[in-house]
């Protein structure tokens, strides 16, 4: 599948020179070829590009006063077909390479550990793809996507009990109760067609049958159809926008077509 992508941001700055973090670039990957892009930032001193985590994709260090202008253009060819997740193996933990560790763990935004009694008392005797697979639909079942409903600060526990959220809870609770049942998993931001008000899109990947899985738990992209920007433990690892000062969204757009 070839995706065409658009992102435009236009935030207002607060006070003098600031410095910002932008990762809105879609990563170089073997299962996702670029073909052309281009990120224009408009910024009075020169910008540095910094790896991703895990290495995938890069971020943009760039300091700007007054307003910070982006523009980003692309076209990706994405090479993956979609998993039957409920058919892969689980993985013993104790046989994981160090760097899938991390994802086992809990993090500011997905409390793994607060989740632990929930998965085995729901899912009794799952494992591996067979419980990712009941973790994704329970949590496509169970949430109601409602823009508006979450902020910054809300967390895999608070979606947990509120029951609503956008495509960063879902991946939140996701990832969450991926790691309750011993599956690393990781949040993913990306691009993909059809997302419903069109943005930046969270969807989460789950470590199994030794690879990483691409899974979307709101149901409005597929793996086939996403393109990865980046990857980390939660929110904070993948925000598209880091700003270490105060700045007020003016504009900003996202379009993502295929064909």
């Amino acid at each position: 599948m070839r995706l065409t992508i658009a992102a435009d941001l236009d935030y207002a700055i607060v006070g003098g020179p600031t410095d910002v973090l932008l990762q809105i670039e879609v990563a170089a990957m073997p299962d996702q070829r670029l073909v052309e892009q281009a990120l224009t930032v408009w910024s009075d001193l020169p910008i540095a590009a910094v790896r991703g985590e895990d290495g995938i994709g890069q971020r943009c260090w760039a300091q700007v006063e007054g307003r910070l202008t982006a523009e980003y253009r692309a076209v990706v060819e994405i090479a993956r077909q979609a998993d039957d997740l409920a058919t892969l193996p689980a993985t013993p933990v104790r046989m994981l390479a160090g760097e899938l560790v991390p994802y086992l763990l809990p993090s500011r935004y997905c409390q793994a550990e607060k989740f632990e009694g929930f998965v085995r008392g729901a899912f009794p005797g799952l494992a591996g793809g067979a419980l990712a697979a009941s973790l994704v639909d329970w949590v496509g079942g169970a949430l109601t996507y409602r823009a508006g409903s979450s902020q910054g600060t809300t967390t895999a526990l608070d979606t947990f009990a509120s029951r609503s959220g956008v495509c960063r809870d879902y991946a939140h609770l996701l990832v969450a109760l991926a790691r309750a049942g011993e599956i690393p998993a990781r949040c993913v931001a990306a691009y993909a067609p059809g997302v419903d008000p069109p943005d930046f899109h969270a969807v989460a990947e789950l470590w199994l049958g030794g690879a990483w899985r691409l899974v979307d738990a709101t149901g409005m992209a597929t793996p086939e159809s996403i393109a990865r920007v980046c990857v980390g433990r939660d929110a904070t690892d993948i925000a598209f926008l880091t700003i270490f000062g105060e700045a007020f969204l003016q504009r900003q757009s996202v379009t993502v077509t295929a064909g």
